[in-house]
């Protein structure tokens, strides 16, 4: 119970530094709207001002988060264009009057929560301990409700206000709770919001799919045509002079019939390359365990596998898996300069996770490409999710997670 007691006291005291925080950012709203009405001078600043007041919400999101255990998501609009249109975003954003509202009233009622915390303990304390030395002192003891202790009968009734005190202190967990809730219920965004947003998404999900897409046919049909199309038609070519030369020169109908051959096998060889690129056939033949164990194999870099037992998963999702890890290889080694690479590939519910660490020099960033860009439509082609930290310096870590669902 005291350790209850003391994490409440210490969401609403920061609650109350919060508060303190929405009051400045109220004072700042009330200055920028006037600027704005009476000057007109304030408008091309409200869409960096809103940036800097949306940190205060975001703070108490955080928080109201790991008080209830549950995520709290912001939803804003992207403010993006022209000023003109930031403003308008600004004004017309749900999120923005959501944000408002619990500005306006967390301002006032943090800082009465987080007096309440301190005091009510404080108080319990005080009045159970005039028993213990009222008599001490020349003209008794002050107590909570404005009256001297001078006597034990008055004593006793501090015990009884310590009491009442008690009481309420122990309310404080659900203060504490009613806080975090009420923001949790006023920043989180409504659900026609949460749909918008998804739909948005999976927009833009989709649209980078069919650009992988199309991007991973003109591969292959540039492979075949480049590669295979063209030695197959020099086969043709190689095996159309030598009948002409076989009655002629016998030994140079032979020289091109083996160069023919040479180039087959090569044609073959080029054809099994793409085919692989498709879909690995490593991945039917020892799953995606098997296969991830042999491109660690092939890597340069010494490897450290930490591969659980994921079972077999849909053929689209053991190929992105499989080619997610092989171009993370490749990255590590060709720009991290690393000594040792850790793969983990696990599965947690019906996601499959995968991470790829270095020790290298770090700094990876996805605008420089290094592949990244194709892991990530790879990733997004599923509807999964990639995380890469890659401080410059290092380590640098890649994380993915993959949905298997039916």
């Amino acid at each position: 119970m005291l350790g209850r007691i003391w994490r409440a006291v210490r969401y609403l005291v920061v609650g109350g530094a919060t508060s303190m925080l929405a009051l400045l950012a109220l004072c700042g709203l009330v200055l920028l709207t006037a600027l704005c009405a009476v000057f007109g001078l304030g408008l091309p600043v409200v869409p960096e001002a809103m940036r800097f007041i949306r940190r205060v919400p975001d703070i108490e999101r955080r928080r109201a988060a790991r008080a209830l255990g549950v995520s709290v998501p912001e939803a804003y609009r992207p403010l993006t264009g022209s000023i003109g249109r930031q403003v308008h975003t600004v004004l017309f954003d749900p999120a923005t009057r959501r944000d408002i509202a619990w500005i306006v009233l967390h301002a006032f009622t943090g800082v009465i929560a987080a007096g309440m915390a301190v005091g009510l303990p404080l108080a319990t304390i005080n009045q159970a301990l005039i028993p213990t030395y009222w008599y001490l002192l020349p003209n008794g003891a002050p107590s909570g409700f404005d009256y001297q202790v001078t006597s034990w009968r008055l004593a006793m009734v501090s015990l009884l206000v310590a009491a009442l005190y008690g009481g309420l202190t122990l309310l404080l967990p659900a203060a504490a709770k009613r806080q975090a809730q009420f923001a949790r219920w006023l920043l989180k965004p409504t659900e026609g919001v949460l749909l918008q947003d998804r739909v948005a998404e999976l927009t833009a999900t989709r649209a980078a799919a069919l650009d992988a897409h199309g991007a991973e046919l003109r591969r292959i049909e540039r492979d075949l045509h480049d590669g295979t199309q063209a030695r197959i038609a020099a086969v043709i070519m190689q095996l159309g002079i030598a009948e002409q030369l076989r009655d002629r020169d016998t030994g140079a109908a032979f020289d091109l019939v083996r160069k023919a051959q040479d180039t087959a096998v090569s044609a073959l060889a080029e054809l099994r390359d793409v085919v692989r690129s498709i879909y690995p056939p490593v991945l039917s033949d020892r799953g995606l365990d098997g296969a991830v164990t042999a491109l660690a194999a092939r890597c340069p870099i010494p490897c450290e596998l930490d591969l659980a037992q994921v079972g077999r998963r849909p053929a689209a999702v053991e190929a992105a898996a499989y080619f997610i890890i092989a171009e993370a290889l490749t990255n590590v080694t060709k720009h991290s300069g690393a000594g040792q690479v850790s793969i983990g590939l696990d599965a947690a519910e019906d996601r499959l996770l995968i991470t790829v660490d270095d020790d290298g020099r770090g700094g990876a960033d996805e605008a420089l490409g290094s592949g990244l860009v194709g892991i990530r439509r790879r990733v997004d082609a599923l509807d999964g999710s990639t995380v890469l930290t890659s401080p410059v310096g290092g380590p640098t870590t890649l994380r993915v997670e993959l949905p298997c669902g039916s």
